[in-house]
């Protein structure tokens, strides 16, 4: 049986080049502003608060995983109550190496190691739409030991220290998003994987995306009623079952046409359309261009792509 989540780990080709050490002292707030960047921050000793918009506030503790997949607007400060005057527009650079948010001189109540990820797949934005705006990781004692190999790595000075600090990082985040059913998700891939029925459900359209189904048929998968299926279904993954299929043909539709392994009509056959026709209809009106023109223009750094679409305000941790 195929695995949605492993399936889309695969295709966003995750990989984490930036990560820094970072301490908060006193008061100290500072604000990100991101546009399909995906943040990261472990929590290593002491507590602060996160705020992003759409979800409740967050205070998180030692031990904590946040991972933003398509980070836009939000918030992290000191645990203690914070004003205007208390932003941070430029972190000092302590002579260890940490980055101090707030007063220099006092003991910090937080250590925090921040960063980025990046998704090496120019289908990045697609995909990384299938996944939770959030996720919040708490208690799990693999990411608990991965975060101290993580937390002793940043602080040593070994040789090869960056490779393995990103490979580490790496297996990070992925462990991150199969922890679905332990971790505090907004709507999303996860959210449905977590869902037994649901599961059966999405794991038979990535099993067989050739297939012409209909919510009866999905909803008989997951022995639903059509209308139970329907309204559970989009509660927990934030769309509708059919839109979900779509962007998952589409995902992989541009796949196997950027690896050029595969005709448009193949393609279209492998992804569920009757017809090279019809497939180049939908996949135009869905991505903005025909598939062969697609196929000829991907020859691009997905990397790239997604570090120019990102800007941060004056007083980004990361």
């Amino acid at each position: 049986m195929l695995d949605p989540l492993a399936q889309i780990v695969t295709l966003l080709q995750p990989a984490a080049p930036f990560s820094k050490r970072a301490s908060g002292a006193g008061r100290w707030h500072v604000r990100r502003t991101e546009v399909g960047r995906p943040f990261y921050c472990a929590i290593l000793e002491g507590e602060c608060r996160l705020a992003a918009d759409g979800h409740d506030e967050i205070v998180l503790r030692e031990g904590d995983f946040v991972l933003i997949p398509s980070a836009h607007n939000f918030t992290i400060s000191s645990r203690r109550p914070t004003s205007a005057e208390d932003i941070v527009t430029t972190p000092i650079v302590l002579p260890d190496g940490d980055h101090r948010l707030g007063s220099p001189e006092e003991s910090p109540d937080v250590r925090l190691l921040v960063g980025y990820c990046s998704f090496r797949s120019p289908d990045a934005a697609l995909l990384s739409s299938l996944l939770p705006q959030l996720v919040h990781i708490r208690g799990i004692n693999r990411l608990a030991t991965l975060m101290q190999l993580v937390s002793d790595e940043s602080r040593a000075q070994r040789p090869a220290r960056d490779v393995v600090l990103e490979r580490l990082l790496e297996v990070l985040l992925i462990e991150t998003l199969r922890s679905s059913e332990q971790a505090d998700t907004s709507p999303g891939l996860l959210r449905g994987l977590a869902d037994k029925r649901l599961a059966i459900a999405i794991r038979r359209m990535h099993e067989h995306p050739e297939r012409n189904w209909t919510v009866t048929q999905l909803a008989s998968e997951a022995t639903l009623s059509r209308s139970t299926f329907y309204e559970r279904f989009g509660r927990a993954v934030g769309i509708a079952p059919m839109e979900y299929l779509l962007a998952w043909r589409m995902a992989l539709a541009k796949d196997l046409l950027t690896k050029g392994k595969a005709k448009v009509a193949e393609v279209a056959e492998r992804v569920g359309y009757s017809s090279a026709s019809t497939f180049s209809v939908a996949f135009t009106r869905h991505i903005g261009l025909p598939p062969a023109r697609y196929a000829r223009n991907t020859s691009f750094d997905g990397v790239s792509q997604i570090e120019a679409g990102g800007s941060a305000e004056p007083g980004s941790i990361a």
